[in-house]
């Protein structure tokens, strides 16, 4: 994919003032939020960091935004989202694994009203989860299965301690599907769900369809589909009109396209999306948004459950939600299985561990961010965290494979040390 220059700066965005919060905050129109741009000192160097990094081909676009909990401070694009169109701040992505944030914040929504303890046990809930054997080990290639020792809860379906792992950071997974023929997780088909655990309940962070589950989980208690349940609980309360499970027709004409490095290091065309009307809708994976929508999700959390005056979660329920929940576990540096994805270990140097929606920093990052800042991301390399102690949220998108490959991480890291020194 050929990569244009950056957006133009506004001449009527004065100098590090934020000049974007009325239009992304507010109900202003989707142009004006993508007009909005500072311009010179510091912020212009994150600017530079996108274009640069389109320029380099470490990335074939790039969107990005910097908040908190008042406004939008910083955003900016580079590069073209899709053959002969820029990149803008009203980009539509596949959001994919940031669409697990959202199905967590379903659940402590649940949570907060006293209608789901996060200790319960999730076949009390769901009985076809009792369904669910741990996969042991392979006599040739005949999977041998066992009962799980323990049973998961709807906490470890939300800290990635089920049990379940994806195939692209597990072999033994990833050859269980090959050889018995089990539908994977993009499928769209409920039989999906029932992969093997790979250990058994509460024993260790592993990333998988977890979260998944948990929408499942959300779905029974209260009755509604969970696509209407994220509609009119999160998506409608915070304004977030450009994300859903289905693309509307004037998203679908602001949807990025999706590329994959390939071994003579440019980028070509890759197809790849959440299926489209499936049996059951993905809280792992599902979602499309924009960065404007995505960081009201995330302001919400720097407002402790407010954003404006509306307020989605108690502070006691958020305070909750955003602590160490692995009880005495903590994350794993995922190794992966596959060509899609690189190995995953942000911040190796640091003790991370998992909050019930969210990767967690136990300790501060020096020049970035702080102990208790939590994010994750999705595969096409859509990025986020937020810094409850600093007080700012910030998004870093673009649409290509590998996930976390070095050149996208190098992009990252240096947005991200120019989002610290802006402050």
């Amino acid at each position: 994919m050929r990569s244009g220059g950056a957006m133009r700066q506004r001449p009527e965005c004065p100098p590090d003032l934020d000049c974007c919060a009325s239009a992304v905050i507010g109900q202003a129109s989707r142009d004006k939020a993508a007009d909005c741009h500072t311009r010179g000192g510091t912020m212009s160097k994150l600017q530079a960091v996108l274009d640069e990094s389109v320029r380099a081909q470490d990335v074939p676009f790039a969107v990005a935004m910097l908040g908190d909990k008042n406004g939008i401070r910083w955003s900016g694009a580079a590069g073209q989202r899709s053959p002969g169109q820029a990149a803008s701040i009203d980009t539509v992505f596949r959001i994919f694994s940031m669409t697990k944030a959202v199905g967590s914040t379903a659940a402590m929504i649940l949570v907060d009203r006293g209608k789901l303890n996060p200790d319960t046990p999730v076949d009390d809930i769901l009985p076809e989860f009792a369904r669910i054997r741990v996969l042991d080990h392979f006599d040739g290639d005949k999977p041998v299965m066992r009962a799980p020792r323990t049973r998961a809860t709807v906490r470890n379906l939300a800290t990635h301690t089920s049990g379940l792992e994806y195939e692209f950071w597990n072999g033994d997974v990833a050859k269980y599907l090959t050889v018995t023929g089990h539908p994977t997780i993009l499928s769209g088909l409920k039989a999906a769900l029932f992969y093997p655990m790979a250990s058994d309940p509460g024993t260790r962070w592993a990333y998988g369809i977890g979260i998944d589950w948990l929408g499942q989980v959300v779905e029974k208690i209260d009755g509604r589909r969970i696509d209407r349940f994220c509609r009119e609980e999160i998506f409608e309360p915070l304004g977030m009109s450009d994300t859903a499970f289905e693309v509307s027709e004037p998203m679908q004409k602001r949807l990025a396209a999706a590329a994959i490095r390939g071994a003579d290091g440019a980028f070509a065309p890759f197809e790849i999306a959440p299926p489209s009307n499936p049996e059951f809708y993905g809280m792992g994976h599902g979602l499309y948004s924009t960065a404007p929508d995505y960081m009201k999700f995330l302001q919400m959390f720097l407002g402790r459950g407010q954003l404006g005056s509306h307020r989605l979660l108690s502070e006691a329920s958020v305070d909750w939600m955003l602590a160490d929940r692995l009880q005495g576990l903590n994350f794993r540096r995922m190794v992966s299985v596959s060509p899609l994805t690189a190995d995953c270990d942000p911040f190796p140097d640091t003790r991370r561990t998992h909050s019930f929606g969210f990767l967690r920093m136990e300790e501060d990052v020096p020049g970035m961010r702080s102990a208790g800042s939590q994010s994750w991301a999705g595969v096409l390399n859509s990025h986020y965290w937020f810094d409850p102690k600093k007080g700012v949220a910030a998004v870093i998108m673009t649409q290509s494979l590998p996930f976390v490959e070095p050149r996208f991480m190098d992009t990252y890291a240096k947005f991200e040390r120019e989002v610290y020194a802006t402050l």
